[in-house]
């Protein structure tokens, strides 16, 4: 099996699956060799319900957005231009599809390895960062977010206890205030402002 941050061709099975955040209703395509084909992860379910969506900035970036689905539903619960991006092909044909699923609007999606083809500056940036990828792909996203992000500007993610997020959290403070937005089963949501 691939990993979802390569596009490796593998059989494709697309499936659909529902799920309520926040008591809003969203449909989801998926399909082999994307993340969390089968459903909405818990990481990605905490991190969308521990945002403050009134802190959420005018335009948002969700780096590394799979199918679309924290670009999704940030956009339709704050009504927020979004920008999604991806290094996946396939996850980024099914959030384009998942875009004119749940009626969004103002949204765009396209291909970027890390931050590559991101040529402006956004006032929120959102990641559940493709762990599996590598410490040296996670840290690209979230040490050098803060190059994209306008001032004041704010980067949410979610990282498990157990996949580094005590030593995450040490570098993050480096060069942002950190907040620990929420703790629950091992995944931690943070905050980072400059």
């Amino acid at each position: 099996m691939g990993q979802y941050f390569t596009n490796e061709k593998l059989p494709s099975n697309i499936k659909k699956y529902n799920c309520v955040i926040l008591g809003h209703k969203f449909s989801f395509f998926t399909d082999n060799g994307v993340f969390s084909k089968d459903g909405l992860d818990f990481g990605s379910r905490l991190l969308l319900e521990s945002i403050p969506l009134e802190e959420v900035g005018a335009n948002v970036l969700d780096m590394g957005c799979g199918y679309g689905v924290l670009g999704i539903i940030v956009n339709k619960l704050t009504s927020k231009s979004v920008d999604m991006v991806d290094v996946n092909l396939r996850a980024l044909h099914l959030a384009k599809r998942n875009l004119d699923e749940n009626k969004c609007s103002n949204c765009r999606v396209f291909e970027s390895n890390c931050y590559h083809n991101i040529f402006t500056k956004y006032n929120t940036i959102i990641t559940n960062p493709p762990i599996r990828a590598g410490k040296k792909i996670v840290y690209d996203i979230v040490m050098n977010a803060k190059e994209y992000l306008n001032e004041p500007g704010t980067l949410f993610l979610v990282i498990r206890k157990e996949q580094g997020a005590k030593s995450l959290i040490f570098d993050l403070e480096k060069i942002y205030n950190v907040s620990i937005l929420e703790k629950k089963k091992g995944f931690f949501v943070l905050k980072c402002t400059f």
